[in-house]
């Protein structure tokens, strides 16, 4: 099989490769060069070297007349409609020899490139994030899309680090920085689809997609080609082998109906990286297929237990909330106990969702209160912050950083950040009018934006102030929330961390309509209990006379036999006692 796209030979020559099946010629249009013509091989294949080095531009030509940029380009300094650029990565001199930490340790922030300034803003964070205790920064989607201002999740170009972010050097700089702030550095790929503006796959090469299987984004990628399966094998690989990425969040894959590929893309790149280096690989995947989770991957972004607390703490019960709002502490108790709370039940359109997840350790579940979709899919982008109770907010956070799943922030939770963050691209004419429209359009089943007038609030993605209102403001935020967030993450570091490794879930009891308690054997056989009352009011609870109180959020200093309004404690009883 071919690599896609461009690669450096020696430092005068590039091999070509394009997988074109619907082309009768292809040729390469180097700048300030007669094009040269590449020859067709079996499936669809058309390659040739060419006289090339690092930094010179490119295009393809595709029957004489349509132009594209390389869709395997490493680079598009231009945009997505400019010219693809020949890289070498691989001069890039690393700094910071680096194999990586455990699983076990991780704690991750997510980051959007963007609006924090790019690959040298990130860079700037390091040092305030490794010295509150995050292990890990994952970045969202920096495959080139169209224009200078994206999620990144309409990226046409993947292979293609976005231009407007800075060079190819500088994301491995930045990774390299991280590395150097013992910090692992992950990346949100999107595989299930690409945007809608730059892609021209459909003109040369439709059996990229089948017709046949639909999804919001239109044709389904077809997976049972090798050709479209080796396209995004080999991006996975490159971002783990070339730029050192030390892990992977595959968004959505739940649109990707070929689970065999998944498993195939777990094996290559477990089996590309060099011995003792860690490598992560999650999933965002609403069908919960926990088998998955055997197959190569450390854990699952867990969706259920974000919106059992999300309801708990906001009482919001409309969208996807609706299959929460019935006992919703009960869903949190499953998930803390099991991992999925759907395992096989229906969901609000009576379909099955999700398989059985009990047998599953803890660190198999990425759990968060906030993320790019749960705070940027609402209408007006407001934060946790915004929408509950500090007090809650704070035990909800004990409950998060310190049990045995891997929690996720998003970037400004850990000040406590009251800015939104809100839905933005950077579309033109007639697509910039559907995109704003279509936003608009999805709100209009919501009760407080179902009058049109309403909805003329939600901000318009394509403007320029909703780019830069959804900028962390490290000036509105939550009085002493960054200590709060160094004092779980010392704890967590200090006390459960070395003890997570064998950990297993002993299940939840339900205390009241907002309130449980949840346990866990560790690996050394201790027992981590979280009591958690999300409620106004005060809960009976057995509290443990023999435990090292880890943290209670209620700050009390003697703690009687009840959980105060809104609070969280964490207990750590001695190996092999049992909780009452």
């Amino acid at each position: 099989m071919h690599r896609h796209g461009a690669h450096l030979i020696d430092a005068t020559s590039a091999r070509f490769a394009l997988w074109a099946p619907d082309a009768r010629s292809v040729s390469v249009v180097l700048e300030q060069q007669p094009a040269i013509e590449l020859l067709p091989e079996k499936d669809g294949w058309f390659t040739g070297i060419a006289p090339a080095q690092a930094g010179d531009n490119y295009h393809y030509r595709i029957d004489g007349q349509l132009q594209v940029a390389d869709p395997a380009s490493r680079y598009q300094p231009e945009g997505v409609h400019g010219p693809s650029q020949i890289v070498d990565v691989a001069g890039y001199h690393w700094q910071h020899p680096w194999q990586g930490r455990p699983w076990h340790e991780a704690v991750i922030q997510e980051m959007h490139v963007g609006v924090l300034g790019g690959y040298q803003g990130v860079a700037g964070q390091l040092s305030r994030l490794s010295g509150t205790g995050v292990t890990a920064i994952e970045l969202m989607p920096v495959g080139q899309f169209p224009g200078e201002r994206n999620w990144g999740y309409d990226g046409v170009l993947p292979f293609a680090a976005q231009h407007t972010y800075g060079s190819p050097h500088q994301l491995c700089s930045l990774i390299d920085q991280a590395h150097g702030h013992g910090l692992m550095v992950m990346l949100d790929v999107v595989y299930n689809h690409f945007g809608p503006d730059g892609n021209f796959l459909h003109q040369y090469a439709s059996p990229f997609f089948r017709e046949d299987r639909q999804t919001p984004w239109g044709a389904a990628i077809d997976f049972r080609r090798p050709e479209v399966r080796e396209y995004f094998i080999q991006n996975a690989l490159m971002w783990v082998c070339d730029y050192r990425f030390d892990g992977l969040r595959l968004d959505a894959v739940h649109a990707i109906d070929q689970p065999d590929f998944l498993v195939e893309l777990a094996q290559r790149v477990r089996a590309a990286v060099e011995p003792g280096r860690q490598v992560w690989l999650v999933l965002e995947n609403e069908h919960n297929q926990a088998f998955l989770l055997e197959q190569g991957f450390n854990a699952q972004w867990n969706d259920d237990g974000h919106n059992a607390l999300h309801v708990l703490l906001t009482g919001e019960t409309e969208g996807y909330y609706e299959d929460y709002k019935h006992k919703p502490i009960d869903k949190l108790a499953r998930c803390l106990g099991e991992g999925f709370v759907f395992q096989g039940e229906a969901n609000r359109h009576g379909q099955p969702r999700g398989e059985p997840s009990g047998h599953l350790a803890p660190s198999a579940f990425v759990l968060f209160l906030q993320n790019h979709d749960q705070i940027g899919n609402r209408a007006l982008g407001e934060r946790l912050s915004r929408l509950c109770p500090p007090a809650a907010l704070r035990a909800a956070t004990g409950l998060l950083l310190l049990s045995p799943m891997i929690p996720l922030l998003f970037m400004g939770d850990d000040d406590g950040s009251r800015a939104p963050f809100l839905f933005f691209t950077d579309f033109h004419d007639e697509l910039a009018d559907a995109v704003r429209e279509g936003r608009r359009g999805e709100f209009a089943h919501f009760a407080a934006f179902a009058d049109p007038d309403q909805r003329e609030r939600i901000p318009d993605p394509n403007a320029r102030q909703t780019f830069d209102t959804s900028r962390p403001d490290g000036h509105d935020v939550l009085a002493g929330w960054h200590g709060l967030y160094q004092q779980l993450l010392a704890i967590r570091h200090k006390q459960l961390v070395p003890r997570l490794p064998g950990s297993r879930a002993l299940g939840a009891e339900v205390l009241g309509d907002k309130a449980l308690s949840a346990r866990w054997r560790l690996g050394d056989g201790s027992t981590l209990r979280i009591d958690l009352n999300l409620a106004h009011q005060a809960q009976p609870v057995a509290l443990p006379e023999t435990a090292l109180r880890l943290f209670d959020s209620s700050d009390n200093a003697h703690p009687d036999s009840t959980l105060s309004p809104y609070s969280c404690v964490v207990s750590l009883l001695p190996t092999r006692q049992e909780a009452p």
